[in-house]
């Protein structure tokens, strides 16, 4: 029997074709490829700027470095996301303060987050879980009060909506994308920053590419221009190349039939899990739109068995399981550090004892979907 892997990315002969050609032109590095993707990506999402780099992880070090944090700044985050969130700060000599997140959907509480907010705080991380949006009204509203910088974590979250405003676009100083090989649209390994901030993006421009103040495109390929340029900063080497960007524009023209396919199974799964001791995932209210990168339930009391039972009797079946996430707060370089204890964060402790992430890939066929089905039916002795 064919294990169903946790997530395979939807990739096929046009993605193949493009990275061919990108291959073929004779130039792979940034260049005309990767400023074509990335004024795409920005139009999609309604963003005056967007600027393609190596990894999410990049962009948001970048978009917090251009936003100003910096030594002895704190920046909030929520436990419940992956480490690259956190690590980020930290780069800047800064301090993550981590927060425990709302019961329902897993986002940031915002309520938990004033709580923790000090005359050192300067940022806010907000990671939009699974997929589903957090209000942008409440964010802005929050970021005002207490006059943060907010830089979304958006890995997630491609495409997604909320009252009418797309994800990476708003009020934001940044929105950072994944294109890791698992997300909704991957360029292999990839990420995008998106802002209205001209001054930001300029700046992410500079230091994503050692600080150098001159495209090398430009400085390689232009008849009669000079090869002089300057560095004005000790930037990073984040840059994003031609051959992922030849991807991720197939990708992103591909982005809403794929979402489409996500949004389709998950309610397969809400119909065929409803009568099961679970607790399914955050339903996307009116006005909001849903990525579907993850479809992460949650086992309760009454299910017969426990989560590390279920995701084995699951692979003994043949299906892959994941669990997203486990909270920061339990982590040994995070819990020492600012000396954590999992009574205090309450939702999150208990979530991770509960929660388990299914196949949700737009590469599934429907056979595979049934398959995820009667797995998850059988592990929990329902027929």
């Amino acid at each position: 029997m064919e294990t169903i892997p946790f997530a395979r990315p939807d990739v096929g002969a046009a993605e193949a074709a493009a990275v061919s050609d990108a291959i073929l032109s004779g130039w792979v590095t940034t260049g005309r490829i990767s400023a074509e993707f990335e004024q795409a990506f920005a139009e999609r999402v309604g963003a005056a700027h967007a600027v393609a780099v190596n990894s999410a992880t990049a962009g948001l070090h970048l978009a917090l470095e251009a936003a100003g944090i910096g030594p002895g700044d704190e920046v909030l985050v929520p436990t419940w996301t992956f480490t690259a969130s956190a690590e980020v700060v930290r780069y800047l000599g800064a301090d993550p303060v981590l927060v425990d997140v709302d019961p329902d959907t897993l986002a940031l509480d915002l309520s938990a987050a004033k709580s923790k907010v000090t005359d050192r705080t300067r940022g806010v991380i907000p990671v939009h879980f699974a997929g589903l949006p957090m209000d942008p009204r409440a964010l802005a509203a929050f970021a005002a009060e207490h006059d943060l910088a907010v830089v979304e974590d958006a890995a997630h979250a491609f495409p997604a909506s909320h009252s009418g405003q797309t994800v990476g676009a708003g009020t934001s100083a940044a929105t950072v994308f994944s294109f890791y090989a698992t997300k909704t649209m991957t360029t292999g390994e990839g990420g995008m920053v998106t802002t209205d901030d001209e001054d930001l993006a300029r700046r992410v421009r500079v230091m994503r590419l050692h600080g150098i103040d001159r495209d090398v495109l430009d400085r390689y390929t232009r008849v009669g221009a000079s090869w002089q340029y300057d560095v004005v900063a000790p930037g990073f080497k984040y840059n994003m190349t031609d051959v992922a960007a030849a991807m991720g524009l197939v990708q992103l023209g591909r982005a809403e039939s794929m979402k489409q396919r996500r949004a389709d199974i998950a309610a397969r799964y809400d119909a065929a899990f409803a009568d099961l001791p679970v607790r399914l995932p955050a339903a996307a209210g009116e006005g909001v739109e849903h990525a579907w990168h993850l479809y992460s339930m949650r086992l309760l009391d009454e299910a017969p068995v426990d989560r590390d039972t279920f995701v084995q009797l699951m692979q003994e079946q043949g299906v892959a399981c994941s669990v997203h996430f486990i909270p920061l707060h339990l982590m040994t370089y995070w819990r020492e550090r600012h000396d954590l204890s999992p009574e205090d964060f309450p939702v999150a402790s208990d979530a991770i004892t509960r929660v388990v992430s299914l196949p949700i890939s737009s590469a599934l066929t429907d056979d595979q979907v049934e398959r995820v089905v009667a797995a998850v039916r059988s592990a929990l002795k329902a027929t």
